[in-house]
């Protein structure tokens, strides 16, 4: 697994940290933490399995973007 940190333009409060959630774990990724504050979102993936982009795909489609 690998654990990494996203910029995440859009977000203003915990509904927006918890579509963002659900975007991470619904392209099959673990949300560690989401937070509209901050900007920011930590996960975890397996690179193995599944690529970077399919997750900032699945948060661009939930209407938000990674910077």
């Amino acid at each position: 697994m690998e654990r990494i940190s996203l910029n995440v333009v859009g977000m203003s409060c915990s509904h927006c940290e918890k579509a963002v959630g659900n975007a991470i774990s619904d392209s099959g990724g673990v949300a560690l933490s989401v937070s509209a504050k901050d900007g920011t979102a930590e996960l975890e993936y397996d690179p193995a399995s599944l690529a970077l982009a399919d997750i900032k795909d699945a948060i661009a489609e939930a209407g938000y973007e990674v910077a």
